[in-house]
């Protein structure tokens, strides 16, 4: 595997970037080495500046359901740029894209469209601290929501001490108004909501979670959460920016009946392209500017070629068979323990619909402490020996891996193969 361009263009990069890249986990800091620069995608293939290809399962981290440069995606954004690439002005397309999610995900009775996953969650804090007149919020450790200040808040060794800092650059204030919570956990967390029950504006939780390697919701998790919420008056937050439409057509909160007040989306909604959008009750939603007092705005918010390219997604999703493509998750996943048994490695592997994380460790994985247990550093060692092989992973431990409808058995099985390598 030759990557001559590819270090080449990470030394050049690293002049005009911190790091030399865009956004952190790029910089294959956990797994070492420098990054791969992509230069092309083709269904669920992959080739560098070098000519390598691989067989991709980061899919611009679960965005690409239909794979790389999807037909449909692809002339639907040709049409669309043709008539101009943004005017800062409404569109016909943002109510016919807005209407599709609304019918998906019926507690989305009102939304906004902005240009990112971030943007969605940081809109959401504000509106509900706007709608309720509290501070505090709620998150879970190893939940991750974007990088605005409110979010990047991890615990000291409870919610009940003050939080600190998860980056430098944010305040203390801020993190005295977050609170941080065990995932999987509904005793600890029914105790910090009844104790601040009164000054709690919101909770947001990934329904399934994903960013500390995907770890599944106890059966209810969810909706005692639900409960407690509701009870008290807070507004309750489902961040679906990487479930909404990955498990099926709509949300994990369809799947599981619970109603959040507000959801976040983005990834699979904008095709490839950046975008998010947040909604929920149509009382919270009316307190957004113009109707309301909490203000929101973005230059880029409905972008028309990006709605072109959600509306494109969406309607190839609404026919396609998820049962199939859960199913082959199911079976690569089944082929990987396999594989990893018969080398006497000992892995965890966690999965839900298509999305599943390998955790080099051979204890369930239930929250953010038991994912820490994992081997980084056996993971980094798979990680190259499968690149090697062909087969781009996400370069952390902490991350989610994608399938997407253009992953074929055959792909399947070229990386149970791949995996039959000691670690």
């Amino acid at each position: 595997m030759k990557v001559e361009r590819s270090r080449k263009l990470y030394k050049e990069a690293s002049r005009y970037f911190p790091g030399g890249v865009n956004s952190p986990v790029r910089a294959f800091g956990s797994v070492g080495g420098t990054p791969l620069f992509i230069k092309k995608g083709l269904g669920s293939t992959i080739y560098d500046e070098d000519g390598n290809r691989y067989l991709d399962y980061v899919m611009s981290w679960g965005a690409l359901i239909l794979g790389h440069a999807a037909p449909e995606v692809v002339k639907a954004v040709e049409a669309a740029v043709k008539n101009g690439s943004s005017f800062g002005a409404p569109t016909k397309a943002e109510t016919e894209l807005a209407k599709v999610i609304a019918q998906a995900i019926p507690s989305i009775q009102r939304m906004r469209f902005v240009s990112s996953g971030t943007e969605a969650t940081m809109s959401v804090i504000r509106l509900s601290r706007g709608f309720t007149g509290r501070n505090k919020i709620i998150k879970f450790d190893g939940c991750y929501h974007g990088h605005c200040d409110s979010l990047l808040v991890k615990a000291g060794s409870g919610a009940a001490t003050q939080g600190i800092p998860g980056s430098a650059g944010v305040t203390k204030d801020l993190s005295r108004d977050t609170l941080v919570c065990p995932y999987n956990d509904i005793e600890y967390f029914r105790k910090v909501v009844l104790k601040y029950a009164e000054e709690i504006a919101c909770v947001i939780v990934e329904p399934v979670a994903a960013n500390m390697g995907v770890v599944l919701p106890h059966e209810d998790f969810l909706g005692e959460i639900r409960k407690l919420t509701a009870k008290h008056g807070i507004v309750l937050i489902f961040d679906e920016v990487i479930s909404g439409f990955r498990f099926h057509f709509g949300g994990v909160q369809t799947l599981q009946k619970i109603r959040p007040d507000l959801t976040c989306l983005g990834k699979i909604i904008g095709g490839g392209l950046p975008s998010g959008a947040y909604g929920g009750r149509k009382d919270i939603m009316d307190c957004v500017a113009p109707l309301g007092p909490v203000y929101q705005a973005g230059t880029l918010s409905g972008n028309p070629v990006a709605v072109a390219a959600g509306l494109a997604v969406l309607g190839v999703l609404k026919n396609k068979d998820y049962a199939a493509l859960d199913q082959m998750t199911a079976e690569l996943c089944l082929g990987l323990t396999e594989q990893f048994d018969r080398n006497g490695v000992p892995v965890t592997i966690n999965r839900a619909g298509s999305l599943f994380t390998v955790f080099f460790t051979s204890k369930p994985v239930t929250d953010f402490k038991s994912a820490k247990n994992a081997d980084t550093a056996k993971y980094a060692k798979y990680f190259w020996s499968m690149l090697r092989q062909g087969v781009n992973l996400p370069p952390s431990q902490f991350e989610a891996q994608f399938l997407s409808f253009s992953h074929s058995e055959r792909d399947a099985r070229k990386t149970i193969n791949a995996a039959d390598r000691p670690v």
